[in-house]
């Protein structure tokens, strides 16, 4: 039995092998950065360090806006039917990446003391990130695409362990800057390293390429947005309410829960393209046939997950944060738990079937409804119930995005195959 499961899946599994390993050495050593962090500065600083983080990657979604995502499914489809177009992604994403990022800094130095007021030099530290983030994530999506996953994995594994020679050391000797110092070293060794390991691209302009990917990762970019304002607006709202504290409780569960969503999102990752193919080929009962399993799968597990944490994760942080296990704890914890379960019934589906098969835009649209929804009911809840009522918009968000995605997505598919 385990045998056969092996052979029918064996591509998938070593993929899936693969792709840990690298989400190890790339994720592993910025979850390592939040935990030493954690330990080593104190309370308000560490909220003052992830409000930083929060405002830092709101930025850096504009400087991405959904190009890597993108990349990563045109690279899989080229790779399967023109070899030409393929070599030109790499030139013309990067293209789009960089005058988005200039454009997004230049607007952060003239706009940004003016709204982040003495936050504002603590940005100035992360600036680099803007640009070094999506060329990562870029490099990422062409790997992906190629399904060059132990590549990738090798890369990431040999940044992540060099990473580690400086990051305890910054933290240790500067604090709260060396925290933000440690993210711009991290990321921008592993840019250069990607960028040595891929080298198969043409410096030539191709407008069809350009429109292409522009196209999918304007609607994917919308999704995003739509995303962050529903799952990390909420935290802007919190730093401008002065809740800091809250900020480094909720981050500190909020990464956890992260990490172990991990998995799910790489075996999205990994399958994505298999199902771009199957949508390319037009093979809607395939798909429609494997989100069910998918879906029925990932919702068992993530309750049973959920269960588990509830008992487990409490007496884990007791151990080893033991300065973050007070009354606060218990008030956020048990919503966050909420936002892991669904996040663990969305987040294969998402990046392995939804996406690659093209319906980025129906999740945009619902991401963007939700988020303006979210910042919204932060807003009202924030002047209710104080910092509380910004967790309980982001857990009402994150539930209606999980069930209500889902059944807009088998509705499409299902008239698909009915015209088979």
């Amino acid at each position: 039995m385990i045998k056969r499961i092996y052979e029918n899946h064996k591509e998938t599994i070593h993929n899936f092998i693969w792709r840990s390993l690298q989400t190890f050495g790339k994720q592993g050593i910025t979850f390592l950065i939040f935990i030493i962090s954690a330990k080593l500065l104190i309370p308000y600083e560490f909220g003052i360090y992830n409000y930083v983080l929060a405002i830092i990657f709101f930025l850096i979604i504009f400087g991405d806006f959904g190009i890597s995502t993108a990349t990563s499914k045109y690279v899989a489809e080229y790779n399967a039917t023109d070899k030409e177009k393929l070599k030109l992604i790499l030139f013309n994403s990067g293209v789009m990446i960089l005058g988005l990022t200039v454009l997004i800094t230049i607007l952060t130095l003239l706009l940004g003391k003016f709204f982040l007021e003495e936050k504002y030099v603590y940005v100035l530290y992360l600036l680099p990130l803007i640009f070094l983030a999506p060329m990562t994530s870029l490099y990422d999506g062409i790997y992906r695409g190629l399904k060059k996953f132990k590549k990738l994995a090798i890369i990431s594994i040999i940044v992540g362990v060099v990473s580690l020679s400086f990051v305890y050391f910054l933290i240790k000797s500067y604090g709260l800057i060396g925290a933000l110092i440690a993210q711009n070293l991290f990321y921008l060794i592993l840019f250069l390293t990607l960028a040595l390991g891929y080298r198969e691209f043409s410096f030539k302009w191709d407008r069809e390429v350009m429109k292409k990917v522009g196209r999918y990762s304007f609607t994917y970019g919308l999704a995003i947005i739509g995303n962050y304002l529903f799952i990390r607006f909420g935290i802007l709202i919190l730093g401008h309410y002065n809740y800091i504290e809250q900020i480094g409780t909720y981050e500190l569960l909020n990464k956890i829960f992260m990490i172990l969503v991990l998995p799910f999102t790489m075996l999205g990752q990994v399958v994505a393209p298999n199902f771009s193919v199957f949508s390319a080929k037009k093979k809607y009962r395939v798909i429609y046939n494997k989100l069910k399993f998918y879906t029925i799968t990932f919702f068992v597990i993530g309750i049973i997950l959920g269960i588990l944490l509830y008992f487990v994760l409490p007496e884990i942080i007791k151990i080893f944060f033991a300065e973050y296990y007070d009354s606060l704890f218990d008030e956020i914890f048990i919503f966050s738990l909420i936002i892991f379960v669904t996040n663990v019934w969305a987040a294969t589906v998402d990046a392995g079937i939804l996406i690659p098969t093209g319906y980025a835009s129906t999740m945009a649209k619902l991401y963007l409804i939700l988020g303006i929804f979210s910042s919204i009911l932060s807003l009202v809840l924030v002047n209710i119930f104080g910092y509380m009522g910004v967790i309980y918009a982001f857990t009402i968000s994150s539930v209606l995005m999980a069930v209500g995605l889902r059944i807009i997505y088998f509705n499409k598919l299902r008239m698909l195959v009915t015209k088979i």
